[in-house]
């Protein structure tokens, strides 16, 4: 079985940052891309930045210049660094990755979400 735990979340001004950490734990093979996704209340789930195995990586227009992405494949973990945090920033955070299990199949598993909350 495979997990991930996402954390990092919390309260912050408008104009701050904070560091999203998302760990992958269990039976894995091997990792494929990893990636953040944020939902508000009412709305779809949204992509906010992927990052491949090899390292590439892309983001939603509305956090371009703003958030980070990055990965340490020795701890199967990936990384959001959020900075100029504007209000409507505000939602869930969601890891997601696709992953090559135990099973020999890769699926896709979901972490449980971290709330981000920017308001002063």
């Amino acid at each position: 079985q495979v997990q991930l735990v996402e954390s990092g979340g919390g309260l912050v001004q408008p104009g701050g940052s904070l560091r999203l950490s998302c760990a992958a734990s269990g039976r894995i093979i091997s990792m494929g891309h990893m990636a953040w996704y944020r939902q508000v209340p009412g709305k779809q789930r949204e992509l906010v930045a992927t990052i491949t195995h090899g390292g590439s990586t892309n983001y939603a227009d509305l956090v371009m210049g703003r958030f980070t992405i990055s990965r340490d494949k020795s701890k199967n973990t990936v990384y959001l660094q959020m900075n100029s945090l504007k209000p409507e920033d505000t939602a869930v955070y969601y890891c997601e990755s696709k992953i090559l299990d135990s099973g020999l199949r890769w699926s896709q598993y979901w972490g449980q979400g971290t709330q981000v909350t920017v308001s002063s």
